[in-house]
């Protein structure tokens, strides 16, 4: 059972990331960082967010992925970043992610939405992804 879900999650990572075999974690930060002091963080964060959670039916990915940046500006925690990259990885127009940004102001504050912009405009430069704006 155990293994299941560990090798669920995983393979919904490998979707999100559109990473292969070879590296199926890509650019999704899983808590390898932390195998010193807590070597079984990454397998509670692959069988639970990943295994249990992203792979739940209801909404599809792109669904899941502006939900989880709403709930990460939303906290202000670092991890927008990667969420950021994953969105466009599986198929979020960077207006769309901007927009979903923009649109919290009234619900979570300029400092939150700011520092979320930020970080979107980082991953964008790093990726060449160009952001179509308008006046309005």
């Amino acid at each position: 059972m155990a293994k299941d879900r560990y090798q669920k999650g995983i393979e919904k990572i490998k979707e999100l990331t559109s990473s292969g075999d070879e590296n199926p974690t890509g650019f999704m930060d899983i808590g390898e960082g932390f195998k010193d002091i807590a070597p079984d963080l990454s397998k509670y964060v692959v069988e639970f967010a990943f295994g249990d959670i992203y792979s739940r039916p209801g909404l599809d990915n792109k669904q899941k992925v502006m939900t989880t940046i709403t709930a990460l500006v939303a906290q202000g925690k670092p991890q927008i970043e990667m969420h950021i990259k994953t969105g466009l990885s599986v198929g979020l127009k960077p207006e769309e992610i901007v927009g979903c940004i923009i649109h919290l102001i009234p619900y979570t504050g300029f400092p939150s939405v700011l520092n979320a912009l930020k970080v979107a405009q980082k991953v964008f430069a790093e990726l060449g992804v160009s952001v179509t704006t308008s006046d309005n």
